[in-house]
């Protein structure tokens, strides 16, 4: 998880920095320093922070020659009613889903 990727995540999940450290049990400086690329984290720290946003609903995605990044999981409801209109049928063609 880089820096950017956990001020995306932040965005996304809508939560401030004072949030997230309590969801991951961490410090707010610890966070702060990080995001603003002050600082590293200790690889247990940045696995805690990182597991704590992943409970929340992101998902990282991994440099892969596009740009590292990260994402909202889709919940059972959300996957359900794309699976509904997946196969409404009718002319074929490219959508945004």
């Amino acid at each position: 998880m880089t820096p950017s990727q956990m001020r995306m995540a932040r965005a996304a999940l809508k939560i401030g920095v004072r949030d997230l450290a309590e969801m991951a049990n961490v410090a707010t400086a610890t966070l702060t320093r990080y995001e603003n690329e002050r600082g590293g984290m200790h690889t247990d720290t940045r696995d805690k922070v990182k597991r704590a946003l992943e409970s929340a609903g992101v998902v990282f995605i991994p440099e892969n020659g596009g740009g590292a990044g990260v994402r909202l999981k889709f919940n059972r409801r959300e996957v359900k009613a794309i699976e509904r209109l997946e196969n409404e049928g009718g002319i074929v063609g490219e959508d945004d889903v």
